[in-house]
């Protein structure tokens, strides 16, 4: 039971990270420009733990830090140093119970700081992301043949500019004792197990970030007031059990689409950086449940 209440919790932790099963992870990220000197590298650490309260019931506390270097080196029409260094750190909360033998329902919020932390800290830099959702997880189930998962919810980020909430679906089966399948957002992968400690899988998936810049950069009379990237990616993973649940990892693909852009107050476009598809990879550490 323990297991399915980690599921739900590690699901919703920071919607870029919802697929996610992970109690720690430390990574690194790293988006080179097409023909340019310019690349994007990001440190990125989580943390996540469960408290245990009566009838089955858990509150989740969590952690999620990235470090996020712009590394531009072009001649651009602004000092490149406002933006030079990004900070996003989340407080995540969440709270689970079980409905009926099935289904498994839970809330949770994030209060996060995206900025470029020039300044001091101001509402600016603060935002509120949430959800909530429900789970069927039979994965344990040992009467069936082809083991799954379904996570159906509805989550709010105010970071996309959307006001209002979205829905969220996510579909785990394991077809045999070689092959399995997760489709949803933002990822969603094909992995055969190799060994008993080598996994390879085909994936698809979303990254990114949303920051506000304490120092507005003004670009032919318009004012940017934040910076976002969104890349949509396809590739190659590999995982290597070092021993029960510590995993290394790799993820290597090239970016179906890109958009690094610098945004006014109204998240309206005010300057691309780049939008030229590249490599992408991504590489760590992590501790699963």
């Amino acid at each position: 039971m323990k297991r399915i209440v980690l599921v739900f919790f590690l699901f919703s932790v920071g919607f870029i990270n919802a697929q996610l099963s992970d109690l720690a992870r430390i990574e690194y990220s790293f988006i080179p420009k097409n023909k340019s000197e310019d690349q994007f590298t990001r440190i990125r650490a989580l943390f996540n733990y469960p408290i245990k309260l009566k009838n089955d019931k858990y509150i989740f506390v969590g952690t999620e830090y990235n470090n996020i270097y712009t590394n531009l080196n072009d001649n651009y029409p602004f000092d490149n140093s406002l933006i030079e260094t990004l900070t996003i750190l989340d407080i995540n909360v969440g709270y689970t119970f079980k409905i009926n033998e099935d289904w498994r329902a839970g809330f949770q919020i994030t209060p996060r700081l995206a900025s470029t932390l020039t300044e001091k800290i101001t509402g600016d830099d603060l935002f509120l992301n949430g959800g909530t959702f429900f789970i069927n997880d039979k994965t344990d189930d040992k009467s069936l043949k082809r083991p799954y998962r379904l996570i159906l919810g509805l989550t709010y980020n105010s970071t996309t500019g959307i006001p209002f909430p979205l829905p969220f679906v996510s579909y785990f089966r394991q077809v045999n004792d070689s092959w399995s399948f997760n489709a949803g957002v933002p990822k969603s992968n094909i992995k055969y197990k190799i060994k008993d400690k080598n996994f390879l899988q085909a994936f698809v998936g979303i990254d990114g970030y949303f920051a506000h810049l304490q120092r507005p950069i003004i670009i032919d009379d318009k004012q940017a007031d934040n910076v976002s990237l969104s890349v949509v990616v396809s590739g190659l993973g590999y995982e290597y059990l070092l021993r029960d649940k510590l995993v290394l990892y790799t993820y290597c693909g090239y970016s179906l689409r890109i958009k690094n852009v610098l945004r006014n107050i109204d998240r309206e476009h005010v300057f691309t950086l780049n939008n030229v598809n590249t490599f992408y990879l991504r590489t760590g550490i992590k501790f699963k449940i």
